[in-house]
C-alpha cells in the first residue's frame, strides 16, 4: 500500500487544495512516481493523474490507502484546479512554463516551499523505517567492500564494486555519485572519482548512500590502505575528527539550533587547532533528497526536533596531503541522536 503525506502537506499549508507534478513531490505527496504525471490533494484525499504505463500499478499500490489514481487528462486537470479558493504549489519545483498554464487557466496560486520544507524535515515512522534499512544496506555493502579492496584498483573500480554491493543488498538506486579518493585526493571534500590507482600507504576517503523507497542514507568512512609509516599527522587529525563526530552525537538535543549543533564539533576542533580546516557544515538534513533541511552549519537557525534526520560528519582537509571525514546518518529521538550506522567501523582502519 502506498504511504501518503497528502494530509500532512494540507496541514502545514492550510489551503483547500496541493497541486504537485515533480517526482520529488508525487513521491513524497502519493508515495508513487509516475512520468508526466500530477496529483491534487484536498480534503477527499489525492488525486494521482497517471497514463496506461502506471496506470496497473498504481491501482494495485493504491489499494487501501487515500489514493484514487486515473487517466491524466489537462483539460480536467486544469479545470478542476481553476475551482478551487487557492491551490499550493511549490514554485522550486514547478517549471515556469507549467506555472504559466495554470496561471492562465485561473487557478489561484500560493507558493508553499516552506511549507512543505517544514513538513518534510520531520519524519514519520515509515518514512525512518526507509532511512533505516538504506543505512544498513549501506554498511553492510562497505563491509562486503573492504576485503575486495585491492592495489592496483582505481578509485572507479572501488567505487563500482561498492555500488554493486549496495544494489545486490536490496538498494533501489544511488543517493549520490559515490566518491572514492585516494591519497591527496580526500583533501577535496567533493572529489570526482576517477582512474588514480591504489597504492600501499595511501588514505581511502569514501562517501556514498543508497536509496529504499525513494529514502536515502549518507556515509563517509576514511582508512589507510597499508600504513608506510608517514601518516603521524593523519592519525593524530583522525582522533580528532572522531572525537568530534562523538561529542556531537553526546550533545546535540532536541531543541538546539543548526548553529548550536554545529558549534559542538567546530569549537572542539577550533581548540585543537584545525579550526581553519573544517571547511563545511557539520551537517544536512536527509529524505527523500540527501541535502534537505535542517541544516547544522553556522549559518542554521532552524530548531531541531524528534524525527529529523540529518548527517554528523565533521571534517579536516588539508590541501595536497590528506582529508578526514567521518559521517553517520542519525536522527533525533526523545530528545537525543540516535544513529543509523552500527555495522562499520568509525576508529582508523588499517587494511
Amino acid at each position: 500500500m502506498l504511504q501518503t503525506n497528502g494530509k500532512r502537506v494540507l496541514e502545514f499549508c492550510s489551503l483547500e487544495a496541493v497541486y504537485a507534478s515533480s517526482e520529488y513531490l508525487l513521491r513524497y505527496i502519493t508515495g508513487f512516481v509516475a512520468e508526466n504525471g500530477c496529483a491534487i490533494a484536498d480534503k477527499n484525499g489525492i488525486t494521482l493523474y497517471t497514463d496506461n504505463r502506471y496506470m496497473e500499478a498504481a491501482q494495485k499500490l493504491a489499494t487501501g490507502s487515500d489514493v484514487t489514481p486515473v487517466l491524466y487528462s489537462q483539460k480536467e486537470v486544469l479545470e478542476r484546479l481553476a475551482g478551487y479558493a487557492s491551490v499550493g504549489i511549490s514554485f522550486n519545483e514547478t517549471p515556469h512554463v507549467e506555472y504559466l498554464a495554470l496561471e492562465k487557466a485561473g487557478v489561484k496560486l500560493v507558493n508553499i516551499d516552506e511549507a512543505l520544507e517544514e513538513a518534510m524535515s520531520v519524519k514519520n515512522a515509515w518514512e525512518l523505517s526507509c532511512v533505516q534499512r538504506a543505512c544498513e544496506i549501506a554498511e553492510d555493502a562497505f563491509n562486503l567492500l573492504l576485503p575486495e579492496i585491492k592495489e592496483g584498483m582505481t578509485e572507479t573500480e572501488v567505487a563500482a564494486l561498492l555500488e554493486y554491493n549496495m544494489r545486490k543488498l536490496g538498494a533501489q538506486g544511488l543517493a549520490f555519485e559515490t566518491i572514492v579518493a585516494f591519497g591527496a585526493h580526500a583533501a577535496v571534500p567533493h572529489h570526482e572519482t576517477g582512474a588514480t590507482k591504489l597504492a600501499f600507504g595511501d588514505e581511502v576517503l569514501i562517501d556514498f548512500g543508497c536509496r529504499v523507497d525513494g529514502y536515502c542514507s549518507d556515509i563517509t568512512r576514511t582508512f589507510l590502505f597499508g600504513d608506510d609509516g608517514k601518516h603521524e599527522e593523519f592519525k593524530k587529525a583522525y582522533a580528532h575528527v572522531l572525537k568530534a563526530h562523538e561529542l556531537a552525537k553526546e550533545k546535540i538535543v532536541a531543541g538546539m539550533s543548526g548553529r548550536e549543533a554545529d558549534a559542538i564539533a567546530r569549537d572542539y576542533l577550533a581548540e585543537n587547532g584545525y579550526g581553519k580546516l573544517f571547511t563545511h557544515s557539520l551537517g544536512h538534513g536527509i529524505g527523500l533528497r540527501v541535502h534537505e533541511n535542517p541544516r547544522l552549519s553556522p549559518k542554521g537557525e532552524k530548531t531541531l526536533e524528534n524525527g529529523m534526520v540529518f548527517s554528523d560528519e565533521p571534517g579536516v582537509y588539508v590541501a595536497g596531503e590528506y582529508g578526514i571525514r567521518i559521517e553517520d546518518t542519525v536522527t533525533l529521538e526523545n530528545g537525543k541522536i540516535k544513529s543509523f550506522m552500527h555495522k562499520t567501523d568509525r576508529n582508523l582502519i588499517i587494511l
